[in-house]
């Protein structure tokens, strides 16, 4: 099981991260936190409001009890802080404290809501901003990348090549509506952009997360906080197959803790190895690999496209 941490905001980067921290040091589990790295301009967000799913995700999920109202202004009412130079030290503890890091993105809702509609040119300038600020902090140069929002381009997964990652996570397999795999056999595999096979391997999400099933009624139940770890464990009982799950710092980091807690039992329970991307990356590197198209989909309980896993070719 990867554990891949997105941490979007200056509030999850101080207060959820410290938190996963300490829980995953007691379950001596193995992560791999993945960083926004320049201003936090979560209050530009509500410009999404116009988007078909966008209220129903904000009702269903409480965004202001998990992202705090002053999170919610920055950008608009408030400016946004720099997340990279204002938490440098919660960051290189985690390095400290023997985690994987990464970049997540630089300013995570301006690269959200705008990269799959942006050249090359505008993509590499936001990714080598992030990684110039990220050597700054750690003081060594970035290994991997996790899109936010699983938003992508192809300049953008091209710029994976130049600079040299091994791996990255920035997409998502295909779900049915009860959160299984519409296809069983997704997970690592290289993009191809039509012309072109990359030579990274990407390490998709292959489980809902929280934010997407909270509120939501599969199979006739809804599901709550009560019950969404017990759910989250019967997608992954029989330890049949890797998966890569993705938590946010200001969800499991925080008010969801509880919830992350019981998952991380769970999963030891049903005998996996609670892992970071480097780890999984020296497991399967040598072996053959899928080659999918650059894919854009949909998924349950989020709006929007993401990029997703294509349909591998022959």
């Amino acid at each position: 099981m990867v554990l891949k941490i997105d941490v979007d905001t200056y509030r999850g980067t101080r207060e959820g991260v410290p938190n996963l921290v300490r829980m995953l040091k007691a379950h001596h589990a193995g992560a791999t936190f993945l960083f926004s790295l320049g201003p936090d301009h979560t209050g530009w967000a509500l410009r999404r409001a116009l988007r078909p799913g966008f209220f129903s995700k904000v009702s269903r999920t409480s965004v202001v009890e998990h992202y705090g109202f002053k999170t919610l202004m920055y950008g608009t009412l408030l400016p946004g802080p720099d997340i990279g130079k204002q938490c440098a030290a919660e960051m290189r503890a985690v390095q400290d404290a023997g985690f994987e890091c990464g970049i997540h993105t630089w300013d995570h809702v301006l690269w959200q809501d705008n990269v799959a509609n942006r050249d090359a040119a505008w993509s590499t300038s936001m990714m080598r901003k992030a990684a110039a600020r990220f050597t700054q902090v750690f003081g060594v140069a970035p290994r991997t990348h996790g899109a936010a929002g699983w938003q992508m381009n192809n300049g953008a997964f091209h710029e994976h090549d130049t600079a040299g990652y091994g791996y990255a996570s920035d997409g998502r397999c295909v779900l049915n509506a009860n959160g299984t795999l519409a296809n069983p056999a997704d997970g690592p595999h290289r993009l191809s952009d039509g012309g072109q096979v990359l030579q990274h391997i990407q390490m998709p999400t292959t489980l809902p997360t929280l934010d997407e099933l909270l509120g939501c009624e599969i199979d006739g139940v809804t599901i709550g906080t009560g019950n969404i770890a017990a759910f989250l464990l019967k997608l992954t009982e029989g330890a049949t197959r890797d998966h890569v799950y993705t938590l946010h710092a200001e969800l499991e980091g925080q008010k969801l803790a509880p919830i992350f807690g019981q998952l991380l039992a769970g999963w030891q329970a049903q005998g996996y190895q609670l892992a970071s991307m480097s780890d999984y990356y020296q497991k399967i590197q040598h072996l053959p690999m899928p080659v999918c198209p650059i894919t854009w989909g949909e998924l349950p309980g989020r709006s929007g496209q993401l990029i997703t896993q294509g349909a591998a070719q022959a």
